[in-house]
Formats: C-alpha cells, structure tokens, sequence
C-alpha cells in the first residue's frame, strides 16, 4: 500500500515526466487577491494568466496547493468531524495548461496516472461530462466525451448539469466545462447490486469523486453573456486526501496515515478509544476528528503569517482554533492547552511537501498555546456567564446565547450541552435571527458591485515607478466603475505607471493624470495580483488620448523613507532582539510606520533605545541603497537575503540591501536613495498584537522632528510648573503625597460609612420574612461600599441591600443578597441589578449574591431604588 507521501510524490514525479515544471505551494492566506481571504483551489495563484494580466513564463505547471474552505460559498466548517470526508485545510493536486495542451492530452494523462501509475482499477472509474445548456447557450462537451470513450465504455460516462459540469471563478471571469472522475468504493456485491453509473455524484453513495479537469475556453460578463477567450487553459484539481483514501482502500479520509497517527496521539493523550463512529452521538469520536483536521489549518494559516485577531482571516483562524478547543474540552475531558503538543509531528510529516511550518515550528507552537490558554479562560468565563443568566423561564433566550456567541466566543452548541445538562432549553430560532441580523449587517457594511472592465487597448502594465515619477507617454488599457456601499468608484488600468500599487504592506501612491484638457486626481493606487488599478476621482472625457501620469513627490518620498527605515529596523531587531524577530506584517504609510514581528515578552525600555540607537547610527552613516532586479531566486537565498515565510516570490526577485553586512531583503516597496535621507528614527509605541507577535510603531523625518520637538516643549512647560529643573524627581515627590493624601481620604470615607452602620440597620424595614435596607448613601468610594453592605449582611441575615451613590461622577447601584434568600426565595442580586440599571442608562451583573451596575443618568437613582422595592413587594 503507498503512503501518502508516496502518492503525492507519484503525481509531481508523472507532470514533471510530461514537461511540467513543479512549483511551490502558494500561502494559505491570499495577500494578493482582495476578492479572495484564504486560498480555496489550486488555480488561485494562476488567476493572473487566465484572466490574461500576466504572461506565464512556462506553458505547463504541476504542484500539490495548501487549500483552506472555511468563509464565503466554500465553508466546511461545520461538516468537518461529522463525516468522513469534509476538511478545512486539505492538499489540491493539479497540473495546469496555459494556453498550450487541452482536452485531448488532459484526459489521457489523467487515465494514464490513475490506470497505469497509481494502478486503480479501471472497470471502477467513471466520468462526467458537461451536458450543455441551451438557456445559456452552451453547447454539450461531445469533445470530451469522444476522448473518454476511447478509454472506457459508453455507461461509464455520465452527463453532467451545469451545476457540477460547469466550472467558474466567479460571477464574472474565465469559465469552461469540466470532466469530472469517479471511483466506486463499494464491494464487488453491492456493485452487483447497484451500477455505479446510477450513484455518481450522489453523496455517501461509496462512489467518491477524485478529480476534475476544467476546460477553460469561456468569459463571463457582468450581463451574463460568454465570450470564447483567445487561449484555451487546462486546470484540473484532485483532493488528496480522497486520493489516499482510495488507494489505501479505506472509507474516511481519516482512516488514512494522513490523520491516524495523530488520531492516536490523541488517544494516548485523552484516554479514550476511538471507534471510527460517524454517529452524531458519537461526541468523542468526532473530537478527534476536529482536532486533527483543525490543527493543520491553524498550524499552516500561522506559518504562512496570519496573526489571529478579531476580524478578516485572522478571526476565521482563531474561531478554527476555538472550535477546536471547545471539542477537547468538552468531549475528552482535556482542560489544559493541547492542539500545540501536535505541531512537532505536524512538522514532520509535512517536512517535504511544506517545509515552512518545520522552520518555524517552535513559534507557531507557542502561539497556539497562548491562544488555547486565553480561549480556556473565556470558556471559564462564558460558564460563570450562563449560571449568571436569568432562566426563570426555563429558557436561555436566543439574544443572550448570541451575547454568549458574539462578546464571549461562546460556541452555540456549548451553550446547548450546558443548557440540556441543567434541563433547560435554548431558544435556538432566536439566536439564529440575531445571528442573521449580525451577517446582513456585515454584508451591508461590505457590499462591493464590480462592473466589467471596458477594454480600450491591449497590452501589459509596465510599472516604472522604481526609476520615475512621471511618464507621458502612457495610455489607458482598460476601465470600470466599483460601487462599493452605493457609491461609485472609478478605477483604470495604464499601459505604463510610475504609481505603486499598495502591496507588502505599503500603501499605494496618490497623484494626477493629465488626459487632454482632463486633470483627474489619483486618490490611490491598488494592485489586484499584478494588475495596478488607479483610482481616480472621475473618467476622463475622452478614453483614447495619451496619458501623463505624476505621482505626488513628496507623499512617496515620506513613504519610502518610512519603508526603509523599516528594512533598517528589522535588521536591528535580528541584533538585539534575536533571529526569531521576524516580520510578521507591517503598514507603512507617508505618516508613520508600523511593524509587526515575533517575540514571546514586552521589549525593554532598554532594548528598544538600542534598536532606535542602531537605527539611527545607519541613518547617519548615509548607506546607499543597493538594489538588484530580476535576480534569480537561488543567487538571491544564497546572498543571504531574508526571506519571510507567508509570501511567494517568483523566479526572479527584488533584492533590497542597505550594508551587505546589516541589512538584505527581498521586498518589492520603494525606497530612498540613502539612509540619511530618513534624517531622524523615533520609536513612539511598543505592544501586543497577538499570542508572540509584537507591535512597533515609530515615525521619521518631519514627522520624527514635530515630535521631539513636541515633547521638548512638554517637559519645558512641566519644570515651569513645577517651578524645578528636576521634573522627574518634583513629580515623584508629588506622587508620594498624593498617595499618602488618599490613604487618609480611604481611611475617612471607610470611617464614615462605619459611622452609618448603626442607624442603617436600625432602619431595616421587614418585608416577609426579609430584612430590606434600600438607601442612597453620600459615599463616592465604590469598595467602601461594597465593604459596608457585606457587614450588614452579615449582622442582618436574611438580608436584601440595595444601595444608590455617585461614584466618580458616575451613578452606580449596589444590590447584596444573603445566601438564604438566594436557596430559599430564588432571588438573584443580577438580575435585580441589571432591571436596576436601565432606570440610570446602564449595565451590569454579577453574581446571586452580589452585582453591581455603572451608568450615565445621576436622575435616575431615587427611580431605581423605588423600583427596587417594587421587585421586592
């Protein structure tokens, strides 16, 4: 039986054999494409030669593509675990033909492998075949079907819909028919049973689709109409996983080496056996099944440079991760941080196919596990959460398993199994029309319409911009107008730019276009691949005239330094910090520079005036730059440039080098001349962005100097105050008596509220059985209140406090409960306190023994302490 490195290596070995060159898996996140989050199939990374913007600089290409489905139409996410076959991340086998081979060679190479190399059986392959659509006016793909038949017999090739014989990008763009394989799984005795023609595409049926091969010969319009494009492309993908799923003859994608080995790393480590169940009872079995299909996306997302965070990819990564945590957590009795204990045999195993995960190993490990503590905690949280909500009901309302969902990360079905262990129910439509609301929000905050691009002349961009600032004798190639939240944007392509595209990081240039008597402002530049679009204030009158195109000189020159200087720190980083500072992500504007990089702990005070020491030692030493295009990949890893992981880079290269000996990078950005045209590097905040990710932020030139100036100016005013040329020490001074100023205050207000004790228990009224003080008190400290209402809870028993101050200029109520009245009565101080809350414009909670609430409206205390009493008669 073949391994799957075996088979995956049979396949690159085959294309290459067929004059395919094999190339590097593009990244999991999509930087380059903004129609696209995540790289979802493995013609992402060609997108440019279909949609002809790029010329390929060989016809045939092979490789095995990292895919991740989990945003958008292509979402698995809440399949995965439940079946055999659904996976977040998983590998596309595909070979690619542009504008060279098409259908007659695809399908016979495609037979070829799978009948000959890999040695599947030939009377259990089936294929499809595009049917036509005469609505569309699509004619049927007999083209295809005549190849077939010279390899198998006529009742294994099915027609097909247009829904799965019928292959497109998108709404608009390059699309074709498609020739899907098929192999039936099933036991010579069912086959005799059933023909596997009948079963073909009918899910769970045993006969599995393994490959496509997409013909690519249409254009879509935005009107829907097609146009024969004028080369022919060949695209075909084959999921991996399925592959090895057939050829080890097994039934689930996770019954193969590819997820086993570490399916029983999680026996090991849990205790409990797994079945093999694909039972929606069988909870731990599906656990496991999360687990080794999540941790490969987290894994891969991380090494490709996604940070996790609160929106775009990086929350579909950390809600990945969560989701996984909450299934080890709550169906394997692990309560500790665990997807991270699986990355060194992650790494191993993918070594050869991606070995950007094994350089970075260590890392990416601590960053999950940090991830994993912090989501144990908020799981902590969300469950002291749903004991605080009010079920008096018997229901947890759908609004607040959406609070639970959206504020906590609180995942619905958690909140289900929690809710059916108390007996209680979830109000799940409710918390699928608050879900839904928050998703049309989302999209109507992100509706983009893109019109189609009117072709004015043919040809390719020419950027020029590293070298100029002005051409003028450019011309338009194409337009189109983007309405994006009901408004028009209008954006045109040159035949030749000096504008750099916002890319890596750095923003796009601003400027103007001069067309005939037409000066139109360039309000940004933006790059879709390697496509630079303009995006301009309005089209000119006339489309065919010449262009004269300027950037603005001194928004590019504020930017390059800040590029530069960039470039300058991070090598500075190396030197101080370590070699594992790497860049994570970085944005660069004219006004500012922001960094983002690896590392587990705050820099130091003192190490971040090194970093701006050794920075500006190299602004002042006035290095030249040295730069290299078109220089071949290897010559450049061998210079011993940096070269990050998460970006993918050509044969050739850009090489940026400022001292041989400091700094050596491959960067596509612009730059300044020489360092000392940065003139001043000023460091203005360090932190936190994510789990091992720090965050520089620092500004240069002008921008450096208003600063420093600034802060000159600051310190002069203080020592004026202060009446001292030693401001530090004058304001240590002052420090120290404000502190022992408020130990004297603390000690007075906790006096006075002593001092109300008596007369406040004397004036408990009894309602029922219950001892019932309700009061506005003249005391502005919240822990002295707080303090004063437990004792009296204590001397009272069977005691409800409600207390109403200003605290810090702020309302605030206070509501105490005695542990009887909570067993007994069923009263909950939190609930009591956030009906309170409303009468003051505010919120809170806590627990059924105390809570409290902050607000904006002072007016409305005495109304809450007289709908207190009403909650109580």
């Amino acid at each position: 039986m073949m391994t799957a490195r075996e088979i995956r290596q049979a396949f690159l070995d085959f294309f290459a054999s067929k004059q395919h060159k094999i190339v590097p898996s593009a990244p999991l996140v999509n930087k380059g494409d903004p129609t696209l989050m995540f790289t979802n199939a493995g013609m992402n990374q060609f997108k440019d030669y279909f949609l002809g913007n790029q010329t390929p600089e060989v016809r045939r290409i092979a490789d095995t593509q990292k895919c991740l489905r989990v945003s958008g139409k292509h979402n698995d996410l809440e399949d995965v675990g439940y079946d055999g076959t659904h996976h977040t991340m998983f590998e596309m086998l595909g070979n690619w033909s542009f504008g060279d081979y098409f259908k007659e060679e695809a399908i016979a190479w495609s037979w070829e492998l799978l009948t000959d190399k890999l040695q599947l059986p030939a009377d259990r392959l089936y294929a499809t075949v595009f049917e036509g659509d005469a609505g569309a006016n699509i004619p049927a793909d007999d083209e295809a079907l005549e190849y077939w038949a010279s390899v198998l017999p006529r009742e294994h090739i099915i027609y097909g819909n247009k829904k799965d014989n019928f292959w497109e990008m998108g709404d608009t763009g390059p699309c074709g028919p498609c020739t899907e394989i098929h192999m039936d799984t099933r036991s010579d005795e069912e086959r005799a049973q059933v023909p596997g023609h009948q079963l073909v595409n009918v899910d769970g049926s045993g006969v599995v689709e393994i490959w496509n091969n997409v013909f690519i010969q249409f254009n879509r319009k935005a009107d829907g109409s097609l146009e024969l494009l004028p080369e022919k492309h060949v695209d075909t993908g084959m999921g991996f996983e399925r592959l090895c799923m057939v050829l080890q003859g097994k039934k689930a994608t996770y019954d193969t080496d590819l997820f086993m080995p570490f399916i029983n790393f999680i026996e090991k480590a849990s205790g409990i056996n797994y079945k093999g169940s694909y039972e929606r009872s069988a909870k731990s079995d599906i656990a496991m099944r999360v687990i080794v299909d999540h941790i490969r996306a987290i894994a891969f997302a991380i090494a490709d440079g996604q940070l996790l965070g609160s929106s775009g990819a990086g929350y579909v990564i950390r809600r990945i991760l969560r989701r996984a945590v909450r299934y080890y957590y709550s169906f394997l009795n692990i309560k500790q941080p665990f997807l991270h204990t699986l990355i060194p045999m992650l790494a191993d195993n993918f070594a050869e196919a991606f070995p950007e995960l094994k350089a970075q190993q260590a890392q990416v490990a601590r960053i999950i596990e940090s991830e994993e503590s912090a989501f144990l905690n908020t799981l902590e949280i969300g469950l002291r959460r749903v004991e605080a909500l009010d079920v008096s009901s018997g229901t947890i309302s759908g609004k607040d398993a959406f609070d639970l969902y959206d504020t906590f990360g609180f995942p619905f079905d958690l909140t289900q199994l929690l809710a059916q262990e108390k007996g209680l129910q979830v109000d799940e439509k409710g918390f699928l029309v608050a879900l839904q609301e928050q998703k049309d929000r989302s999209r109507a905050d992100s509706k983009k319409e893109v019109g189609d691009w009117y072709q004015v002349n043919e040809g390719e961009v020419a950027f020029v911009g590293y070298d100029t600032l002005e051409v003028s004798d450019s011309k338009i190639l194409k337009y189109r107008t983007v309405n994006i939240k009901k408004e028009d944007q209008y954006q045109v392509v040159l035949s030749k730019t000096p504008f750099y595209g916002e890319s890596g990081g750095q923003v796009g240039d601003q400027g103007y276009l001069v067309i005939g008597a037409d000066r139109i402002t360039v309000l940004d530049t933006l790059k879709e691949n390697d496509l630079v679009i303009h995006v301009v204030n309005e089209f000119p009158g006339n489309f065919a005239l010449p262009v004269k195109a300027v950037v603005d000189a001194g928004t590019r020159q504020a930017t390059s330094a800040n590029h530069s200087a960039v470039h300058l720190m991070h090598a500075a980083l190396h030197r101080i910090l370590g070699h594992h500072a790497v860049q994570k992500g970085q944005n660069v504007d004219a006004e500012r520079l922001r960094f983002d990089f690896s590392h587990f702990q705050k820099v130091t005070d003192h190490e971040l005036k090194e970093i701006e020491t050794m920075v500006n030692e190299k602004i002042r030493a006035n290095i030249a730059l040295n730069e290299q295009r078109d220089m071949p990949i290897e010559a450049a890893r061998q210079s011993g440039a940096m070269m990050l992981f998460g970006e993918k880079y050509g044969e050739t290269v850009r090489m940026i080098t400022f001292d041989p000996a400091f700094s050596r990078e491959l960067c596509g950005g612009t730059h300044i001349q020489a360092t000392g045209e940065i003139g001043l590097f000023k460091i203005v905040a360090e932190g936190a962005v994510a789990a091992g990710v720090r965050r520089i932020e620092a500004i240069t030139a002008s921008q450096a100097q208003q600063f420093v100036q600034h802060e000159v100016e600051e310190l002069s005013a203080i020592r004026s105050m202060l009446k001292s040329p030693q401001a530090a020490r004058s304001v240590a001074t002052l420090q120290e008596e404000n502190k022992a100023l408020r130990k004297e205050v603390e000690k007075l207000v906790a006096a006075q509220a002593i001092a109300m004790k008596a007369e406040l228990k004397s004036s408990a009224e009894t309602i029922g059985d219950m001892q019932v003080i309700i009061r506005r008190l003249p005391i502005g400290d919240g822990a002295a209140l707080k303090n004063l209402a437990s004792q009296l809870d204590q001397e009272l028993g069977n005691a409800v406090i409600v207390f109403g101050a200003v605290v810090g200029d702020k309302p605030q109520i206070m509501v105490s409960v005695s542990k009887t009245l909570v067993e007994g009565k069923g009263l909950h101080a939190g609930n009591m306190v956030r009906e309170l809350a409303k009468e003051i414009e505010g919120g809170g909670g806590g627990q059924p023994f105390f809570a409290s609430a902050g607000g904006k409206n002072a007016a409305g205390l005495d109304a809450a302490l007289a709908k207190a009493k009403s909650l109580l008669s």
